[in-house]
C-alpha cells in the first residue's frame, strides 16, 4: 500500500482557506507537511481540516512562520522545534511518526530561513538552522527507519532549478554557501526525492506574485523532500501540482508530492 507525502508552503492558511481545502482535495495525499501557516495554534482551522479527513499537528506563531503535519493516519510522537535550536522563538520545525497501515514513517515539516539579505544576521541564522538540521538528520540515521524531511528549504539546489540564475546572483537562496548546506544532507545519505525520480530541469515549486512570474513561468524549485536511505528505497513517484498556482487566491508555492511503497 503506497503512502503519499506532500510538502506545501501554504502562505497563510486562514487567508486562503477555501483554496487550501480545494488543493488538499485535489492532491489527496496521505500526509501533508504545511509551512508558513502565519497563525498561532489556536487560530489554525483544525475543524475544517479534520472535516477534510486529516488528523492535525501544528507548531504555529502569530503572523509569521508556522508548520504543520496533516495525516489521514494516526500521528504519534509529535516533537516541536528543531533540536539544536533551543530557545528559538520562530516556529519552523515539527516532526512526528505516521502510523500508516503499511508501516510507520517518520516525517518532519520544515520551513527554513530565507537568509536575505546576504551577509547579515539573517544569513547567520539560516546557516545555524541548516547546521542544526544536518546534525539532527545525522542522529536520526541511527534509527534506520524511513524518514522524510519535507518542506520549504529556501535553497535553489542547481542553476537549472530556476529560469535565470543570473537574476538570482547574490541572493541567499542560490549562494554557494547555501547550496553547500543543502548538499550536506545529501552527503549524509539523504536523497532529494525529485532528483532521485526525475531531476528534469526547469520544474518549479514557487512563482513570485510580482512581475508576472507565473505567466512567464519564471519560477524556482525550493520545496524539497529529503529522504533517508530507508525512505528513498521505497520511493515510487514524485509529482508537482502546478495547477495550484493558477487557482484563485493561490499561494506562491505549489505542493510537491512523493509516493512511497510500504511493506504492509
Amino acid at each position: 500500500m503506497p503512502l503519499s507525502i506532500a510538502a506545501w508552503n501554504v502562505n497563510s492558511i486562514n487567508a486562503r482557506l477555501p483554496t487550501a481545502l480545494a488543493v488538499l482535495k485535489a492532491v489527496d495525499a496521505d500526509v501533508v507537511c504545511l509551512q508558513e501557516l502565519k497563525c498561532e495554534d489556536a487560530r489554525f482551522p483544525t475543524a475544517e481540516i479534520e472535516d477534510a479527513g486529516y488528523n492535525v499537528a501544528t507548531h504555529g506563531q502569530k503572523t509569521y512562520n508556522g508548520v504543520a503535519i496533516l495525516s489521514k493516519h494516526r500521528i504519534e510522537d509529535v516533537a516541536r522545534g528543531l533540536p539544536g535550536m533551543e530557545g528559538d522563538e520562530q516556529a519552523r520545525w515539527i516532526e512526528a511518526v505516521i502510523a500508516a497501515p503499511g508501516g510507520v514513517m517518520r516525517v518532519a515539516s520544515l520551513y527554513a530561513p530565507n537568509g536575505n539579505p546576504p551577509g547579515t544576521e539573517k544569513t547567520v541564522y539560516k546557516h545555524r538552522f541548516m547546521d542544526a538540521l544536518t546534525a539532527h538528520a545525522q542522529a536520526r540515521l541511527a534509527l534506520e527507519e524511513p524518514y522524510v524531511i519535507a518542506g520549504d528549504y529556501n535553497i535553489i539546489p542547481r542553476d537549472v532549478d530556476c529560469q535565470d540564475p543570473r537574476a538570482w546572483a547574490g541572493d541567499a537562496l542560490i549562494l554557494p554557501e547555501s547550496r553547500a548546506k543543502y548538499r550536506a544532507l545529501a552527503n549524509l545519505g539523504y536523497a532529494d526525492a525529485y532528483m532521485q525520480m526525475d531531476g528534469a530541469p526547469h520544474q518549479y515549486t514557487f512563482w513570485d506574485y510580482q512581475a508576472g512570474a507565473w505567466n512567464k513561468n519564471n519560477g524556482i524549485r525550493i520545496d524539497h523532500l529529503m529522504c533517508s536511505p530507508q525512505a528513498a528505497d521505497r520511493l515510487e513517484r514524485v509529482t508537482i501540482h502546478r495547477d495550484a498556482r493558477g487557482m484563485e487566491k493561490p499561494s506562491d508555492h505549489v505542493p510537491i508530492i512523493a509516493s512511497f511503497r510500504m511493506p504492509g
